[in-house]
């Protein structure tokens, strides 16, 4: 594919503005519906809803797939099966400030594996920008207060959020790494496909021992949002932005989340918007603007 970088940054910041949705998801209903159980009826939306559009594509690349069959496999372990599942299993276990710091990981780690898999040069101004993003995050997090970071309480949540930021990075390397012989359309069915099948046995085990919920109008909505826009069009968007700027370009994106959650808890929950949150997206926007520059 031909790099096609407006395009490329208009996708991933896209993407991450669905994925901020996601985030107050985790948080908002971590009560109503067990985190492996949501996983799995996330990716079966998504997988039900994309395969038949996908199938022909499969078809016609399958002997691709099969040929590349350990990479494919370890980008649906990685991307599907693992790193949204630990952000719902993160968000029971800590609070939204320490989720979101954990999450300006993923970047990081994208930047370096990109470093020592693909050979992407990472200059004096993309480390600079990549810290300025890291400290407007910073203080949206912890709301512009020293004393709220110096005190912060590291619970297991934190961990699965650590590992789900590396994980993230090893799936963005992967999608970059895709062979020319497989479509888009191929490669995330394939995923999808793939990156499901063990939710759904560990989704049964789950059920055996997790609390009883309720299949509500609003676990359904939140079944489909994360079904159809976080997976399936997010996906979607960000592979593709992958393809055009490269994973650590579309990686930066991923620090206007805590931006976009904050204005979606302020547009549906009535959370006050601060001075801070503003210096902070002008933080996120400089830094993430200065890192992908290519001079």
């Amino acid at each position: 594919m031909s790099e096609n970088r407006p395009l490329g940054f208009f996708f991933a910041l896209l993407a991450v503005t669905i994925w901020s949705g996601n985030f107050l998801i985790a948080s908002g209903f971590v009560d109503d519906i067990p985190p492996v159980t949501l996983a799995a009826l996330r990716w079966l939306t998504a997988t039900a809803v994309f395969l038949p559009f996908a199938k022909r594509d499969m078809q016609r690349d399958m002997q691709a797939l099969l040929d590349n069959r350990y990479e494919l496999l370890a980008a649906s372990i990685t991307g599907v099966t693992l790193f949204n599942t630990m952000v719902y299993i993160s968000a029971r276990t800590t609070d939204t400030v320490n989720m979101a710091l954990f999450a300006a990981t993923a970047p990081v780690f994208v930047v370096i594996l990109a470093r020592i898999f693909l050979k992407e040069r990472i200059s004096p101004l993309r480390w600079t920008g990549l810290a300025i993003a890291i400290f407007g995050m910073l203080a949206i997090a912890t709301r512009g207060s020293l004393d709220t970071l110096l005190h912060m309480t590291f619970r297991l949540g934190d961990i699965w959020m650590f590992a789900a930021g590396f994980l993230w990075a090893v799936y963005s390397i992967l999608v970059k790494r895709k062979p020319a012989t497989i479509s888009r359309n191929a490669y995330l069915g394939a995923t999808f496909l793939l990156g499901t099948i063990p939710l759904v046995p560990a989704a049964l085990v789950e059920q055996s021992f997790a609390p009883s919920w309720d299949l509500t109008p609003a676990v359904i909505g939140v079944i489909l949002y994360t079904g159809v826009l976080a997976s399936l069009a997010a996906f979607f968007l960000f592979n593709t932005a992958i393809m055009h700027i490269g994973p650590g370009n579309a990686a930066l994106f991923q620090y206007f989340i805590p931006v976009f959650s904050g204005i979606g808890a302020w547009v549906l929950l009535g959370q006050p918007v601060t001075p801070v949150h503003a210096a902070g997206f002008v933080l996120i926007f400089s830094g993430v603007v200065m890192a992908t520059r290519t001079r």
